[in-house]
């Protein structure tokens, strides 16, 4: 239930507080008094569109906050914790929303806030799904709708079938993906019959010429050294010589290694009387081995470097193969490898393609035979409830004054299978005895559609099992209608408020005397600028309801209109 409303700076409301209660409440005033407001500030808690221009003239926002009471268990109450809003024990919670003005620096722009936490405005649309059934007069056109019938339908039909319709949702839902990728996989059959060739004449070429890890960096490596033999051998040898003293260099300068020893030597001979010197002999006697070592490495290196033409030859056709894949497949041979490893697992999905088509068209066929189950169990569901909902809305209907007027509900096969199922659901209105049934999109009247729209509302209020909302909110549900029927309006209203809590915007004294609660919305005139002040929302009683009354009846307060206003209260009590 929602137990008040306060608004700020929104169109022509300054600020207003509005009271709700259980029970109906009715909202009444004149024309252009800001009743309009009041269900924008109640659109702007449930989660409806903010629309910056409804900031009032010179106010930089608007704010509107309202008090929900949320019973024990309701599934809203589990989505505000969720969405980390804070919920009072009694199970209270606030919400809020605020709108700032357009200006020419920056456009408008709204923020929501549920329980004290700032929250998307999708969240609070989520939790007033479940709270408030809001029908104005664009209701009444949409219920001209076969789609917005159906529904109806469904919804009386009761949670038992909601599930299985559910599961004909997502049934369909799955089988629309795998006709999806079925279809992409025979659209793709020829180009991918064609790229799992030229894989397989790739994979077929690598295969052949078998290129190693690491192998095109030793060719040329290799290649390298032996198109360099003589010059090697020759700075190898020099060097070798330069090092070691042996019969081939006699004659010319010292080598290194017997200069080395020489110094040795010499350290050696006077290192008892100096420490020092006799480190650094050491030294130079670490340095002597060294050489020596690098003179034989120098000296097998020499005798094992010869010039070899044909491996030469060898390494050059091989690394021309290696590179023939590096040009088609990578630009060394680690990334050839890593093409071949990546096109082998293509290649095995490529070459899959045909299982999977198979297994598709199976899952397909599975879920059609799926689907046309649940399609039949769900005709024979609205099927069933059809008639008990077209008896119900009649019945409505007769204490709505229409008599005579019937509601026939055709359920009939659609053209095609779609998600909602394999239905065509059609509402007619038969508006008198003997007349012939219409569509409510063709036939019916807006005063006609007003009565067919709240008897509905009725029938799927009270249906078995039905979840109805905490709140009902009716904007003018009464429009085009008047005298007994609008009298009858307002008692249907009074008995579905007696399990629930309905607002209702009106211009009908008739609708106004069956509530159990009547706001008054007036305006104040401030510096020659209309506005709704706080003072201006008030619930009017006795003599002040009566004079309310009276003015709704014939526009003026007199002593006529006050006794009808009174008699239309004296009606009202026994409702």
């Amino acid at each position: 239930m929602i137990e008040e409303i306060r608004i700020d700076d929104l169109g022509v409301i300054g600020r207003a507080h509005v009271r709700l209660g259980p029970g109906l409440t009715v909202l009444t005033g004149e024309t252009g008094a800001g009743k309009t407001m009041v269900l924008t500030a109640l659109s702007l808690l449930l989660g409806g569109r903010a629309d910056p221009a409804t900031v009032r003239t010179g106010a930089r926002s608007a704010a509107v906050e309202g008090r929900v009471v949320l019973g024990d268990g309701a599934p809203a109450l589990a989505r505000a914790r969720e969405a980390g809003a804070e919920v009072d024990d009694d199970g209270s919670l606030v919400v809020l929303r605020t709108v700032t003005a357009a200006t020419d620096d920056a456009p408008g722009r709204s923020r929501a806030f549920l329980g004290g936490r700032s929250v998307p405005q999708g969240v609070l649309a989520e939790i007033a799904e479940e709270l408030v059934t809001v029908h104005g007069q664009a209701d009444q056109v949409r219920l001209r709708s076969p789609a917005r019938q159906r529904a109806a339908l469904d919804a009386f039909a009761g949670p038992e079938h909601q599930a299985v319709l559910a599961e004909h949702r997502a049934a369909w839902t799955e089988r629309s993906r795998v006709q999806a990728e079925l279809d992409d996989l025979v659209a793709r059959a020829q180009e991918r019959a064609r790229e799992a060739e030229l894989l397989r004449l790739g994979l077929a070429e690598v295969e052949r010429v078998d290129p190693q890890p690491g192998e095109d960096v030793a060719l040329a490596a290799e290649a390298e050294r032996l198109g360099n033999a003589e010059d090697l051998r020759a700075a190898a040898a020099g060097a070798h010589a330069a090092l070691v003293d042996d019969d081939d260099t006699a004659g010319e300068a010292v080598a290194a290694t017997l200069l080395v020893e020489d110094a040795r030597r010499r350290l050696e001979h006077v290192g008892e009387h100096d420490r020092a010197l006799a480190g650094l002999a050491t030294r130079v006697a670490e340095a002597g081995y060294l050489l020596a070592d690098v003179a034989a490495e120098l000296a097998a290196y020499v005798q094992d470097l010869q010039a070899d033409p044909a491996r030469l030859d060898a390494v050059q056709r091989r690394r021309a193969e290696l590179a023939t894949l590096t040009r088609s497949y990578g630009e060394d041979v680690a990334a050839v490898l890593r093409w071949a490893e990546e096109s082998s697992a293509r290649l095995l999905d490529l070459e899959g393609g045909e299982e999977r088509i198979a297994a598709l068209r199976e899952r397909r066929d599975a879920l059609d035979a799926r689907l046309r189950d649940l399609a039949a169990t769900i005709t024979a569901a609205r099927s069933a409830a059809a008639g008990t909902l077209a008896d119900a809305v009649s019945a409505e209907l007769a204490g709505l004054a229409m008599a005579g007027a019937r509601l026939v509900v055709d359920v009939r096969p659609a053209d095609e299978h779609a998600a909602h199922g394999a239905d065509q659901v059609e509402m007619l209105l038969v508006p008198h005895a003997g007349a012939p049934a219409r569509p409510l999109g063709k036939g019916a009247s807006g005063g006609e559609l007003s009565r067919v729209m709240l008897a509905l509302e009725v029938a799927l209020a009270t249906a078995e099992g039905s979840a109805a909302p905490g709140t009902f909110v009716f904007d003018e549900v009464d429009a085009g209608v008047g005298g007994r029927a609008a009298t009858e309006i307002g008692r249907r209203l009074a008995q579905l408020a007696t399990g629930t809590q309905v607002l209702v915007v009106t211009h009908l004294a008739q609708v106004a005397a069956f509530a159990d609660r009547h706001l008054v919305v007036t305006k104040s005139t401030a510096d020659g600028v209309d506005v709704v002040t706080e003072s201006d929302v008030r619930e009017v009683d006795g003599e002040e309801r009566v004079r309310e009354l009276a003015r709704m009846l014939s526009g003026q307060d007199s002593e006529t209109a006050r006794a009808h206003a009174s008699e239309l209260l004296a009606r009202s009590v026994g409702r």
